[in-house]
């Protein structure tokens, strides 16, 4: 069960903090990391969290969650855990969970759930405490740098005593630097996430450097505190100013200590290149309800939240992108530093519909096959994902195609170049997609509308 307080709306001042100076992070040979306040892949893709969270700790049996989540277009899945304040989630559920991640093509944020509202909710742990819960699973998370993201302890104070989590962050990730972890990590603000204090605000750049290697990302939560455009902006504007990486680690559209303003917090994340979770997909209780954004754990069954988060303007549907590390797509020659207006795709590993494959050769035996899969389907739209498989030879590009026989019409794509006549569809590959060694497979997606019947057509592939 989630339990919020209400906090007192103190509006954000319009002053910003100056540009603070401190070391460039260095490059990792692996795993997510931290460059010029932004987030990257080891391999320098610029990555921009798009996704909800899990209350895993409470339903743990709910492991279908995690293709649901990604049957709706999100590249990140926070994974809620405990290490004893609820029923401890131990070293091989948490790997469980990281290879469902893995096979869903998620990355993982892992939060401790314990910290929750320490110093004002009796039983929260302190930071300290995370840390031995993480310390206690590292055989576990180590090797799995590229996947996940440790956010060290959710919500970590509540509104008493909030000038102690300077000192409790850094010693925080002190230790875990100590230890020996190499991922990412998540910093949650105090004053039960929301910061309306600004404590995280005005000593995140003291945190910062105190990471020995610069990789900690900040995270914000936004409920009742942000119910105006210009406290969103102005607190968001104060992180970019200073160049300091930070994520909407959670929000809603509603709120027992405000309205949230999250048309205003989607928009400013997707202008400004900043990842946002929305919470949580299921099983909310205590009077926050209404913050589901399923019903049930039914992914055919959209909140009014839900929707919004999934399929409204600069939702996750429009503007996720897929991990590299799960698409082997290659960095853009000059990657912009905002996101895409087009979402990633969301692949399956069991297709709902998977025709039978046309192959036709273009010469000698170059050939492929592809695959249509209906990834997530609402009223009047829905997400589709294309697999182009190449055939016993190498292939230099592909041409896939396909008539509607239903209606049906493309409105946006990524990884491929779609024209449409009338009911034929003909996709081509990307630069960075075409060539595929024997064997070799790549996908594109794209979103459509449909009305009445939203059939599986059948594909024929030409190779190059």
């Amino acid at each position: 069960m989630r339990k919020r307080f209400a906090v007192a709306a103190t509006a954000l001042a319009a002053l910003l903090i100056s540009l603070l100076s401190f070391t460039a992070p260095a490059q990792a040979a692996v795993g997510l990391r931290v460059s010029g306040g932004k987030i990257y892949e080891a391999n320098g893709s610029q990555f921009i969290m798009r996704g909800t969270s899990h209350a895993h700790t409470w339903y743990s049996s709910q492991t279908s969650s995690f293709a649901n989540i990604k049957s709706l277009g999100a590249n990140t899945v926070r994974v809620v855990l405990s290490g004893g304040r609820w029923t401890a989630n131990t070293a091989s559920d948490v790997a469980n969970v990281i290879a469902l991640c893995k096979q869903n093509r998620l990355i993982c944020v892992l939060e401790n759930h314990d910290t929750t509202g320490y110093g004002e909710q009796g039983g929260a742990y302190t930071l300290d405490q995370a840390v031995d819960y993480w310390i206690g699973l590292k055989s576990v998370l180590t090797g799995q740098e590229n996947h996940i993201v440790i956010n060290i302890g959710n919500e970590p104070y509540g509104n008493n005593n909030t000038s102690g989590w300077t000192s409790a962050t850094s010693n925080a990730i002190s230790r875990m630097r100590a230890a020996g972890f190499q991922h990412m990590l998540m910093v949650d603000a105090p004053n039960w996430g929301q910061d309306w204090g600004f404590v995280m605000r005005d000593t995140a750049a003291t945190v910062f450097s105190g990471d020995p290697q610069k990789n900690t990302v900040f995270s914000i939560h936004m409920y009742g505190v942000f119910d105006t455009a210009a406290e969103i902006t102005a607190y968001l504007q104060a992180f970019q100013t200073a160049g300091l990486p930070l994520v909407i680690g959670e929000f809603g559209n509603m709120h027992s200590d405000g309205d949230p303003d999250e048309d205003t917090i989607m928009s400013q994340a997707q202008s400004r290149g900043i990842g946002y979770l929305g919470w949580s997909w299921s099983g909310n209780g205590g009077g926050v309800e209404y913050l589901d954004q399923v019903t049930n754990f039914n992914v055919g069954q959209l909140t009014t939240w839900g929707q919004r988060l999934f399929n409204g303007a600069n939702g996750i549907a429009s503007t996720s992108k897929e991990a590299t590390v799960y698409s082997g797509a290659s960095p853009s020659p000059s990657p912009s530093s905002s996101p895409s207006s087009s979402p990633s795709p969301s692949p399956s590993s069991s297709p709902s519909s998977s025709p039978s494959p046309s192959t036709s050769p273009t010469g000698g035996t170059k050939t492929c096959s592809a695959t249509y899969s209906v990834i997530g389907q609402w009223q009047g739209g829905f997400q589709a994902e294309v697999k182009v498989t190449a055939g016993g030879a190498a292939i230099s590009g592909w041409t896939v195609k396909w008539t509607y026989a239903d209606g049906q019409t493309v409105t946006q794509s990524w990884n491929t170049t779609i024209t449409s006549s009338g009911s034929a569809v003909t996709a081509n590959n990307m630069s960075y997609n075409g060539g595929l060694g024997a064997g070799a497979a790549t996908s594109f997606g794209f979103l459509g509308s449909w009305n009445g019947t939203n059939g599986v057509p059948s594909l024929t592939c030409t190779a190059a």
